[in-house]
């Protein structure tokens, strides 16, 4: 069974792309808690770079980029991922770790979000690239 209130909505529905991202990163972070993950903040924010969720995996700080299409006529959501965008994450990341007590270890992983016609598909990246 599908809600349709706790997915992205289809391109077709009148809401702004900020509230289609909003809408996407929330599926992303159901996805990964199934998956055993566990949020620690969301949209973490730094003048230089934004981080959609940062969680953790067993010991292990996960920051989390989540990419949405609704058509995947030019590739997925992680396709986007490039090497400035991979920079600012390394930046965000960079400090938040300043501010934390321990040196856990760290990664990053991409979740791509793509409507189908039966619904959505994650693709979960995991150390989808190395600082």
């Amino acid at each position: 069974m599908t809600r349709s209130w706790s997915y992205p909505p289809s391109p077709h529905e009148d809401i702004t792309p900020a509230e289609r991202g909003r809408r996407a990163e929330r599926a992303a972070e159901r996805f990964l808690s199934r998956q055993g993950l566990h949020t620690i903040t969301r949209n973490y924010r730094t003048r230089g770079g934004e981080i959609d969720l940062v969680m953790t995996d067993d010991d292990e700080i996960v920051f989390v980029e989540v990419r949405y299409r609704s058509r995947t006529d030019f590739g997925d959501g992680a396709a986007t991922v490039g090497f400035k965008k991979q920079q600012r994450l390394v930046y965000a990341a960079r400090h938040y770790l300043r501010w934390q007590p321990d040196n856990s270890p760290c990664r990053f992983d991409v979740v791509s979000i793509a409507r189908t016609h039966y619904g959505l598909r994650f693709e979960w990246i995991r150390n989808a690239f190395a600082p």
